[in-house]
């Protein structure tokens, strides 16, 4: 027992010093401009290795054939594939995804994984939208590589703000999670500040890491990265309906979902389950969100 914790000790350490002890900033930043290269061989060679070393399935994608690296990894799908739970009670996933830490914020306190918090500010850096999350619920959604990258809102809602903050590029897997304090305050991300139709305040936190060059939103049609210069709030008014597609990464990463008091999680959501964009994420707690939706 004690020689298979420590290989897998070694394993942990050989992961982390592979993919965050090197040049992170860097390598993201090549990798940004080497996976738009549109040259044939280098698009063939780039998604076979790709396909060698992940679950790279590509099957429902909406074209058979692309033009970069980029353009695979930024793939729309098939219409109809990620349609979203119709009932206006649930708050769907955003994107597809392995459920990492979730549960009800103790005050104004979350985890990334268990005994490693973070706080709220640290995180949104708006005491406004900190009170708006105090005591609600927050759930992590963790996007591998070989995963679809693109992002889909989770309740029809209005979409009132963006602010991007700059920040370092660290892993976001689970073995740089039990390494770095408060790593998601630590990465490059966007806060998108949203309310649902009945009031609720709905927060979306996409958050980089390695090898994810940028952050497309649509909305207010901008790409985010550590080149991004110039205004960093983004102050919109995007309706959007359940299901509408908001963005994309260019590589895998996570989003971190905050909801209010009002919402609960559904069955579904284990710790380390698979969840796909559009299926189930909260439920509104039986006799909370009666009051009048906003005019619009």
């Amino acid at each position: 027992m004690r020689k298979l914790i420590a290989a897998l000790t070694e394993q942990e350490d050989l992961n982390f010093l592979l993919t965050n002890r090197i040049p992170r900033a860097m390598l993201t930043r090549f990798m940004g401009w080497f996976g738009k290269i549109e040259q044939p061989l280098i698009r063939d060679l780039s998604i076979a290795c790709w396909r060698l070393f992940s679950d790279l399935d590509l099957s429902e994608a909406r074209k058979a054939s692309f033009k970069s690296l980029h353009d695979c990894f930024t793939r729309e799908l098939l219409p109809g594939s990620r349609l979203p739970d119709p009932d206006p009670a649930i708050v769907v996933s955003p994107c597809d995804a392995i459920i990492g830490a979730f549960g009800k914020v103790a005050d104004t306190e979350l985890f990334q994984i268990k005994g490693a918090p973070y706080s709220l500010l640290d995180l949104l850096g708006d005491p406004a939208l900190v009170e708006a999350h105090r005591n609600g619920r927050f759930i992590t959604l963790r996007l591998t590589s070989s995963m679809y990258h693109r992002f889909h809102a989770p309740h029809d809602c209005r979409i009132d703000r963006v602010t991007f903050i700059h920040g370092d590029v660290w892993n976001v897997n689970p073995i740089a999670l039990k390494r770095v304090e408060r790593l998601f305050c630590k990465n490059e991300r966007a806060v998108l500040q949203a309310r649902l139709i009945t009031g609720e305040a709905l927060t979306l936190v996409p958050v980089a890491a390695i090898l994810v060059a940028s952050i497309r939103l649509h909305f207010i049609d901008a790409t985010l990265n550590a080149q991004t210069r110039g205004p960093t709030v983004f102050s919109c008014d995007a309706r959007v309906r359940k299901g509408d597609e908001l963005g994309w990464f260019e590589h895998g990463s996570t989003i971190i979902v905050l909801a209010s008091d009002e919402f609960d999680f559904c069955d579904n959501v284990v710790e380390s389950a698979r969840l796909k964009a559009g299926q189930p994420l909260m439920r509104r707690v039986a006799g909370a969100g009666l009051r009048e939706p906003e005019r619009t």
